[in-house]
C-alpha cells in the first residue's frame, strides 16, 4: 500500500483499490521476465499476459462490495485471489482482500470479482483458453466470491 492511495476521508480510495487488484493480477498471471526471478520464489503464471507473449487479458468487468474502510497500513494487504469461474474465452477472478497476515483480528475488507477476456495481441480479437491455460486455472477454480448484497 502506498501513502498515495489514502484519500482526503483517511482510507484507500475506491480508485487505489483497483490498483491494489490489478498489482495482484499481475503477479498471478505474468511470469517472470529473464534474471528476475534466480531463486524461484514468484509463483507460475496461470497465464502469460506479459508484453511480447502473445496473449492480453482484457477486463470486461469488475463488480466491488467494499466491507471496512481500510487505513493506512504499513504492512502489506493479504489479498486472496482465485478463479471463481472458466468460460470459453473469459475467467472469473474472486478477490478477498483481508489485513494483514498475522493482524488480530482478522478483518475482511473488500470482496471483488474481475471478468477477464483472453485476447490474441496479434488480431486483438478474444481467442479461446488454450488446453494448458485451462489445466493451469482448474487448479485454483473454487467456488466464486460471493456477495453479501445481489
Amino acid at each position: 500500500m502506498r501513502w498515495s492511495d489514502i484519500d482526503a476521508y483517511g482510507h484507500v480510495n475506491n480508485s487505489a483499490m483497483l490498483r491494489l487488484l490489478e498489482e495482484a493480477r499481475i503477479v498471478g498471471f505474468w511470469g517472470a521476465d529473464p534474471g528476475e526471478d534466480p531463486d524461484g520464489s514468484l509463483p507460475e503464471p496461470i497465464i502469460d499476459g506479459r508484453p511480447g507473449s502473445g496473449t492480453m487479458t482484457v477486463i470486461a468487468g469488475q463488480r466491488l462490495e467494499y466491507l471496512a474502510s481500510i487505513p493506512y497500513l504499513r504492512q502489506p494487504l493479504d489479498i486472496q485471489m482465485w478463479i471463481g469461474r472458466l468460460g470459453g474465452a473469459s475467467i472469473d477472478v474472486s478477490y478477498e482482500v483481508w489485513s494483514p497476515v498475522g493482524q488480530q483480528p482478522a478483518v475482511l475488507y473488500t470482496r471483488a470479482t474481475t471478468a477477464l477476456v483472453m485476447v490474441d495481441a496479434a488480431t486483438s480479437r478474444p481467442r479461446r483458453l488454450t488446453d494448458t491455460e485451462r489445466a493451469a486455472c482448474e487448479r485454483y477454480l473454487e467456488d466464486p466470491v460471493q456477495f453479501s448484497r445481489p
